[in-house]
């Protein structure tokens, strides 16, 4: 058995980092849409920097006037998700009534409409590629721990900044962590970096103590920690400059933060902005409900799924499961298993996970896995009991 001891480090960002205010904004503008038309097939990209928000992309209606009524409302809509997360004036990162918003809407070519549209109502994937799910025990939620932590602890800086606990914290922070592993299992967290944007003239050590004692060790507690830990705050020095006045932030720029942590491999698409035709997003969701499953039914303690896909076809190209030799079943009897467990087309994995809903804005912030609420169907133990009472029957015979 394989006990070497390693370090293993993700990272999380807060919702107001550039990248997460970019995209927030796309999923908003796809959350505006699916309100309006659950059908509506959208692509939305945003770009912030400094006092600029630029809205784009390609959009198809069913009812033609929808396009031009978001359109017209895409600037209220950017300028609401700035302050909602916490954006007041230039000196916070941008200021969400005076900064500068341009939109600019393409329509959907008409030949990658022509090749998600199939004959007899299905649905072809809206690209090709290859996504991941992934799923493990080292957490309640079944995600890999150095990324639970990060975003717990950026998250805790947004709860104690709106609240008003610590008043002197900006939107824009970001999170690391590093994990000690002795073989499979956990030894203790080795390091923690938190970067968090701050009000000006604060001295350096108190705001290092106040983060350590508000932030950090209410997640952090001194036995989950080795005896080489340490704790790094704001350690560039301070940080007064943030959000889109300290650096540009474009949709799709944190594809990590939003899935494992770099636990797993990654197929490359980012989700923000694309409703559930794309591939991107749905498939990924989807291997992520067939690995959550897997696990929580006991099949195996740490799942890989990997899906990929032919544009404008709707049947996979290809499926795999690697379950890292922790499977109590061969592997490839876990992918017959999903075969005929799940649907795998575009149109049954938005059927299964109802993704047609305005649910996206919320997925935007803190990972698009490990969640709870009513949006995160991904998220659902509902195949468990199935899974487990196929795979007696297929033992048994």
């Amino acid at each position: 058995m394989n006990t070497r001891r390693y370090l293993f480090t993700s990272e999380s960002v807060s919702e107001g980092h550039p990248d997460k205010i970019a995209d927030q904004i796309s999923d908003a503008i796809l959350d505006a849409f699916l309100a309006a038309e659950p059908e509506a097939r959208v692509a939305c990209e945003t770009l912030v920097a400094d006092n600029l928000v630029v809205i784009t992309g390609e959009f198809k209606t069913v009812r033609k006037a929808l396009f031009d009524e978001i359109r017209d409302r895409a600037e209220a809509i950017a300028r609401q998700v700035l302050r909602d997360i916490g954006y007041r004036d230039a000196e916070t990162g941008i200021d969400p009534d005076a900064c500068e918003v341009q939109v600019r809407f393409n329509h959907q070519s008409i030949q990658i409409d022509q090749g998600i549209t199939l004959t007899g109502g299905d649905i072809g994937a809206g690209d090709q590629g290859m996504m991941f799910g992934y799923a493990c025990d080292e957490t309640p939620d079944l995600m890999p721990y150095p990324l639970w932590l990060a975003h717990r602890l950026v998250h805790r800086q947004a709860e104690l900044r709106k609240s008003g606990v610590l008043p002197w914290l900006r939107p824009d922070a970001k999170s690391q962590v590093t994990v000690a592993y002795e073989g499979r299992h956990m030894a203790g967290v080795e390091t923690v970096v938190i970067s968090t944007q701050i009000a000006r003239g604060l001295d350096p050590a108190w705001v290092a103590r106040e983060v350590a004692r508000e932030i950090v060790d209410p997640l952090v507690p001194a036995e989950r920690r080795t005896p080489a830990f340490r704790l790094w705050v704001n350690p560039a020095g301070p940080f007064e400059i943030g959000g889109p006045n300290g650096d540009t932030g474009l949709t799709g720029r944190k594809i990590i933060v939003d899935t494992y942590g770099g636990a797993c491999p990654h197929g490359g698409g980012a989700f923000s902005g694309k409703d559930p035709t794309k591939v991107d997003r749905s498939a990924a969701y989807m291997a992520r409900y067939i690995a959550k499953n897997l696990v929580a039914a006991g099949l195996a303690r740490r799942c890989l799924v990997q899906l990929a896909y032919a544009i404008g076809v709707a049947e996979p190209v290809s499926l795999l499961i690697d379950t890292h030799g922790t499977g109590s079943v061969p592997d490839e009897k876990l992918e017959d298993l999903v075969r005929r467990t799940f649907s795998l087309t575009p149109r049954g994995m938005i059927d299964s996970l109802d993704l047609r809903r305005p649910i996206y804005r919320a997925t935007a912030t803190y990972g698009h896995f490990g969640r709870v609420g009513p949006g995160f169907s991904w998220e659902r133990l509902d195949q468990v009991e199935k899974l487990g009472g196929k795979m007696e029957a297929t033992q048994a015979r």
